[in-house]
Parts: C-alpha cells; sequence; structure tokens
C-alpha cells in the first residue's frame, strides 16, 4: 500500500531523514514516533504529496484513498456541524472540481483522479447522513448539535466533526496526527474501539501510550535519521529497543576490549625484530574492522524532587448542597462533595456532564447559584486549566518566570526542568508574549511543580505534552505529597496517578475507593456510556 525507500531531505541545514525506509501494508495500523521535530509531520507531507523527499521515493498503491486528520481545525464559515462530517462544507464542491479538471485533461487513469474518485464517491452515498450522524455520536456529539453551525464550537469540536467525516470515508490509509488531543475519555475509548476493528490502513502520531498500546501492531521510530521498525504495540517498542541498546552496547565493548587487546600487543611488540610483522598484522586487523559506534542510551524520563507543600487539614475541600446552571442547563442541583487529604482523584463521565465546571467550583474560580464552598485548614489550592496565559508576564522570559516560582531554585535545576518540558537551549530566553499555546501550558505546569499548592487541581495536564514528558510528569506526581484531583482522557495517566475515581453524570456525582481498573470493575458506567452514546 505504502513503500518509502531511501529517502532523504534536509530541512533549514539539518537533515532529516537519510536512507530511511518504511512500508504499511493493507489493514495494518503503525504508530510513527520521534522526538518533536524529528521529523513525523514531514514524512506525512510526503504521503500526502504536499512535499518531496530530497532523494528516494515514496509510492502509494495506484487506487488506494488517503485521509488525513492533521493537529489543528481548519477555520469555518457558517456550516453545520453534520455539513463537515458529510462533506457538504466544501468537500463535495472541490472533489467535484477536481475531478472535472482531470477530465478535461484526460487524466482520467492517474491515481490522483482514482482517489478523488473514490472519496466523492464515499461522501456521495445515499447513507452518507446516518453514517457521518453515527460516527459523531461517538465522538460525543448530542442529536441537537448536529444542525449548530460549527463557527459556535471550539476548536476541538471542529476537529471532531473533521474526524468523522474521514471515518464516513473510510480512507484505504487513514493518517492521524495527535487524534486524541481534543477528545474526552468517552471519545477517545470510542474512537480507539472503533480503530481496533478499522478494515483499513491507519498510521498515526500519537502522544497517548495506552492509546496506542490498544490500537497499533508495529511501530517506526525515527532515530538517527533512519525509520526503525518494531514489532508489536508501544510497550513492546519500549522493551525491544531497551534490549538492542543492552545488544549494542555490550558488541561495543567487547570490541573496545579487542581492539585495547591488539593494540597493547602493537605498542608492546612493535619495536621488537622477532614480532614486528605480527605486531603490523594485527595493527592492520585493527584498521579493518568496521568500528561500532558507543549507541545512545534511550531516552528516560527526567525526575526532579517536588518541594513538599505544607500540610492541608483532613478535609481538603468540601461542597455542601451547590446549585449550577447555565441558563435553564441545570448542571448541579443540591450537590454534596468532599474531596479527604491525599487523595488522589479522577472525574470520569460523558462530556458535557460538568466535569471541568466541578474542578472549578472546587478551585474556587467559579461562582456558583446556591450552597456553600468550603476550603480545608491551610488549603493553598492551585488550579490548572489548558488556558493559562494570563498568568504568565508578557515581559519576562521562560527561565525568569520559572525561577521566580520556585523559591529555592538553582538555575540549574530550572534548566533541567525546563529541558524535560521540552524548553531547550535559547529557548528558556523567549519571551512568555511570544511563546504558542501549548508553550504556555507547559510553562504554567512546570510553576505549578516547583512552587506546588497543596490541592492541585489539573484539567487535561498531558494535552500538548510528549510521551516522554507525560512519563516526567507521572513521576514528579507520584511523589508529590498533596491532594490531587484531575480530568485526564489520557488512561495511562489516569492509571498511574488515580487512587479514586468520581464518576459524574447526570448532575450526580458517585464516587468509587480505588484505581481506575477498580472502577472499570466494579461497575458498567463507561459501557453503558459508550453504547448510549454509540446509539447516538
Amino acid at each position: 500500500m505504502l513503500t518509502i525507500r531511501d529517502i532523504r531531505k534536509s530541512l533549514g541545514g539539518r537533515v532529516l531523514f537519510e536512507g530511511a525506509s518504511m512500508q504499511v501494508n493493507y489493514g495494518e495500523r503503525v504508530a510513527l514516533v520521534g522526538p518533536n521535530g524529528a521529523g513525523k509531520s514531514t514524512l506525512f507531507s510526503f504521503i500526502l504529496r504536499k512535499d518531496e523527499p530530497d532523494a528516494g521515493t515514496v509510492e502509494r498503491d495506484a487506487w488506494t484513498m488517503v485521509g488525513y486528520l492533521p493537529q489543528e481545525a481548519e477555520s469555518v464559515g457558517n456550516e453545520t456541524v453534520l455539513d463537515i462530517a458529510t462533506g457538504r462544507a466544501g468537500d463535495l464542491a472541490k472533489l467535484e472540481e477536481k475531478l472535472h479538471a482531470l477530465e478535461k485533461t484526460g487524466d482520467v487513469e492517474s491515481p490522483e483522479y482514482m482517489e478523488a474518485h473514490a472519496k466523492h464517491e464515499a461522501l456521495s452515498n445515499p447513507q452518507v447522513d446516518a453514517k457521518a450522524k453515527r460516527m459523531l455520536s461517538g465522538l460525543g456529539y448530542r442529536e441537537k448539535d448536529f444542525s449548530r453551525p460549527a463557527k459556535e464550537m471550539s476548536g476541538g469540536w471542529v476537529m471532531r466533526a473533521h474526524l468523522a467525516r474521514l471515518l464516513v470515508m473510510e480512507p484505504d490509509l487513514l493518517l492521524l496526527d495527535e487524534p486524541t488531543n481534543h477528545l474526552d475519555l468517552l471519545s477517545l475509548l470510542w474512537l480507539q474501539n472503533y480503530l481496533k476493528n478499522y478494515s483499513g490502513a491507519v498510521l498515526l502520531i500519537s502522544h497517548d501510550r495506552q492509546f496506542m498500546d490498544e490500537i497499533v501492531e508495529r511501530v517506526y521510530e525515527i532515530n538517527e535519521r533512519k525509520l526503525v521498525a518494531y514489532t508489536g504495540n508501544y510497550t513492546a517498542f519500549l522493551d525491544q529497543k531497551d534490549a538492542n541498546y543492552e545488544q549494542a552496547l555490550a558488541a561495543y565493548k567487547n570490541q573496545q576490549k579487542e581492539i585495547a587487546s591488539l593494540q597493547e600487543f602493537v605498542d608492546r611488540f612493535r619495536s621488537v625484530t622477532s614480532k614486528a610483522s605480527q605486531a603490523m598484522s594485527k595493527l592492520k586487523q585493527i584498521e579493518r574492522m568496521e568500528k561500532f559506534e558507543k549507541p545512545l542510551p534511550p531516552k528516560k524520563p527526567f525526575r526532579f524532587q517536588i518541594p513538599q507543600p505544607p500540610r492541608i487539614g483532613q478535609r481538603a475541600v468540601a461542597l455542601e448542597g451547590i446549585h449550577q446552571a447555565y441558563g435553564d442547563v441545570k448542571v448541579y442541583t443540591g450537590l454534596d462533595l468532599t474531596i479527604e487529604r491525599d487523595e488522589r482523584t479522577v472525574l470520569v463521565g460523558p462530556n458535557g456532564a460538568g466535569k471541568s465546571t466541578l474542578l472549578k467550583i472546587l478551585g474556587g474560580v467559579l461562582d456558583f447559584q446556591k450552597g456553600t464552598r468550603t476550603p480545608g485548614l491551610n488549603a493553598k489550592i492551585g488550579y490548572f486549566s489548558q488556558h493559562r496565559s494570563a498568568t504568565l508576564d508578557p515581559a519576562k522570559t521562560v527561565l525568569q518566570e520559572v525561577m521566580e516560582s520556585g523559591k529555592d531554585l538553582s538555575e540549574n535545576d530550572a534548566r533541567g526542568i525546563l529541558g524535560s518540558f521540552l524548553f531547550r537551549k535559547d529557548e528558556i530566553y523567549k519571551k512568555t508574549a511570544i511563546l504558542s499555546g501549548g508553550e504556555k501550558t507547559r510553562l504554567n505546569l512546570i510553576k505549578f511543580l516547583v512552587d506546588p499548592p497543596n490541592l492541585l487541581l489539573m484539567d487535561e495536564p498531558t494535552t500538548h505534552l510528549d510521551i516522554h514528558t507525560v512519563e516526567s510528569l507521572i513521576l514528579a506526581l507520584e511523589n508529590y505529597q498533596g491532594t490531587l484531583v484531575f480530568i485526564s482522557h489520557d488512561v495511562h495517566f489516569i492509571r498511574k496517578l488515580a487512587t479514586k475515581v468520581l464518576h459524574v453524570n447526570d448532575g450526580k456525582v458517585t464516587g468509587y475507593p480505588g484505581g481506575y481498573d477498580y472502577f472499570l470493575e466494579k461497575t458498567g458506567a463507561l459501557d453503558d456510556e459508550r453504547a448510549a452514546i454509540t446509539a447516538g
């Protein structure tokens, strides 16, 4: 289906690929991994024929239909959510225009024509509306939202509509760039189960370890400008990578010992007449050797010690008789909830159930209509949302923000933490005013970690973080001796941290003591919700 042979690509004077090759077969589910800037998105641009390598070939079977989900949504006009999901928002018109243009030039046998024709046929199917509604429901949309103008929705919701359109078309090869970024837990689980049974091939870039573990059967890593293949899911890839490193290191050490032994003989006997020829023979043996390079160890999560916050009272925060509504929509009516000291609680439930609202009420950042909120004794509460750029001073650098947040933080420690969260070299001197949304999120996360509150409330903290950075965050929070309440769609993150689950649905909050797997074992709530969502 897709064959990439010996490609080379330089970008801005930097070589991204040199003699790199890979292959994706029909029906195969593959993950593409590598550090930020390694060339993952560049490789996608080759497959999509938006760019070309400097050398080598990228070959797609002529009849292969390719669908692509980028990280960010396109701008929208007055089209509805259903218009996007069915292709009526411009896709059909563009495809018709392309088909007519190719027919005029006589290129009706070209791969471009065949792909455009297949996409047009898929979106022209009489069942396209029903199919699109099923996909939208699975991705968390309510039926009443189908006819809403997309411009009223957030970028994340627009992305879901575009994803639904791709699933409606059922491409032979589905390219997904961070598909879980804009999904809540339930829609993520739905997509995960859908892709497990998807008939086409999937090539994805993702920072969600659990998602990849559940779906992929092969991993290609961009490493040293090559594409290195591993069989199995992401965890299997990590195990194989560690084993390969140990083997390569052992081979390197053994060769170095052999070279040292030969060199010692040469140095000792080259001046001895009776041994000189033998010494020269061993010197030539060293020269003929294909020298092994010392392998670089696999990248590991960064470990740093979080300063421990002051101890909070036994009740970290308590809510009593909370009423909260948005217009006529009642979210909570008479809600009572107590968060106890040292709990690590995850909020789960369908989209729109009120998880983020509850987190904001706990944090004291959202007013409610009725009831009382009582913070615990000595409570120092920190609320981490995905939109905290207002807390940054635009005149300060990244390094200054972190140094001023940590009371006894040395510059070397600050640099180490920043590096682990992808701020490297001169990036630490950038003014916060010019940071991207993702960079601002990461910087605020660091500020929390170097001066943590004793009640930490976090809404989707892993968004915009790569896998290694997520692991660094997990290690930091595992050592955190405060109380944690969070929302996340990253199942691996949840499993590592949560000791209690609060299930939020229909204005009710039900507690389950124990981790996420305990919750799944004790209740069929998530299965019921997934079934309800899929049914639309």
